[in-house]
């Protein structure tokens, strides 16, 4: 695979060796692929919040044993 970016500058694409060999000859040239990751590949990525965790007050099993044994 390889990256390369077109004459006017605008586009970026991830293409197999053969197509970029006739690509290269059109006036494509190559660029890193760094730069195709921060370009393309992250911008089109919808932005995920993770989900706040929400506090479990749930009682654990030796609390709900103390508790009985107090109450007894």
């Amino acid at each position: 695979m390889k990256t390369m970016l077109s004459v006017d500058g605008k586009k970026i694409v991830r293409i197999s060796d053969e197509k970029a060999s006739k690509l290269y000859e059109e006036g494509f040239r190559f660029v890193p692929k760094s730069m195709w990751k921060e370009q393309v590949r992250d911008v089109e990525k919808p932005i995920e919040e993770e989900p706040t965790k929400e506090k479990n007050n749930k009682m654990s099993r030796s609390t709900k044993r103390h508790l009985r044994k107090a109450n007894k």
